[in-house]
């Protein structure tokens, strides 16, 4: 059957003149998420309730205050907790496990990080904020997700700014919630939901050209009155972070025409910011490589000038990490 469509191509080529053909760029497939790294905090990881968080398991830590394991979520054995217990004036913590990933070397360009998480309300009616924090490996924040058990609602924080955003989905402190964080390292975009609900979309993972793989996910207990902490804590279970390679939707490639010069006039449609090598050939069986390009907005645009003399070429693109 495939000889049988390859020489149907080459009798549509000889009889209708054609020069050259515009065909379906491709994804050349996606493998199965790899695991960059998963922790439920049980006693056969090595998880211990009577040590902090911060020293087990690899598990590093900034600042000071309260951390450990707890069993607190019903069904599902020992969860990791930062809070409760006040930190040294001045000083917010940070607890987090280093990944030590680089998405696009590893031609996956796909990270998600998910986590099981509950807010537990202060007793003091001091409140402070809850966050996860994505870094590179050059320790630069690219961007933050914050609770803020004040206002009981959900914000984001991108990097070279101070400024939170509202997502406009609020939390109940003591429920249960799965944080799900998409990032695509290849086009420099992130986005998030809580319980599937959206918090955030195709928003940059860095907006100062920053390097784009990941250090660490921090769990980060941010005092809002460092005079007066509360004892509110964070949660968190079933810590999981996967990567992938790109799901992008094929592209489409158009055949624009020929020059005076012979020259071969090809665009390519794709989603911003994906990579597609395009290659071509005669028969179907031997391909050449051409150029690699950048979707830049929709589309890019390429010259074949190895098609002067040639009376009929084919084209494909293939997505590249």
């Amino acid at each position: 059957m495939l000889m049988k469509s390859r020489l149907c191509f080459h009798r549509f080529l000889r009889a209708f003149g054609v020069t050259a053909i515009s065909l379906v760029a491709y994804n050349s497939g996606v493998a199965a998420p790899t695991n960059i790294f998963f922790s439920a905090f049980e006693p056969m990881e090595g998880y211990t309730t009577a040590s902090n968080l911060v020293g087990q398991a690899g598990w590093l830590g900034d600042g000071s205050g309260g951390n450990g394991i707890r069993n607190f979520i019903a069904s599902q054995g020992q969860q990791a907790y930062i809070g409760y217990s006040a930190p040294a004036a001045g000083e917010d913590l940070f607890v987090w496990h280093p990944l030590n990933f680089n998405p696009l070397a590893a031609g996956q360009p796909i990270v998600k990080f998910s986590v099981l998480m509950r807010i537990v309300d202060s007793t003091t009616n001091q409140f402070d904020n809850f966050r996860w924090s994505v870094y590179n490996n050059q320790v630069d924040r690219l961007f933050s997700l914050d609770f803020d058990n004040y206002y009981t609602n959900v914000n984001y924080l991108l990097d070279g700014t101070n400024t939170l955003v509202a997502t406009g989905i609020s939390f109940a402190p003591g429920a249960d919630y799965t944080l799900l964080v998409t990032m695509n390292f290849a086009s420099n975009r992130w986005s998030a939901t809580l319980n599937n609900a959206l918090l955030a979309s195709n928003q940059p993972i860095t907006t100062t050209s920053a390097a784009l793989n990941l250090g660490d996910i921090d769990a980060v207990w941010f005092i809002y009155d460092t005079n007066a902490p509360g004892d509110n804590y964070m949660l968190f279970d079933n810590y999981r972070v996967t990567a992938e390679a790109s799901s992008v939707t094929p592209a489409q490639m158009q055949f624009l025409g020929r020059t005076s010069e012979g020259w071969t006039l090809l665009r390519v449609f794709g989603p911003g910011g994906s990579r597609w090598a395009v290659e071509a050939t005669t028969n179907l069986f031997n391909w050449t490589a051409l150029s690699t390009n950048v979707v830049s907005g929709s589309y890019f645009d390429m010259v074949d000038t190895s098609a002067a003399g040639l009376k009929q070429r084919l084209y494909r693109a293939r997505l590249v990490p």
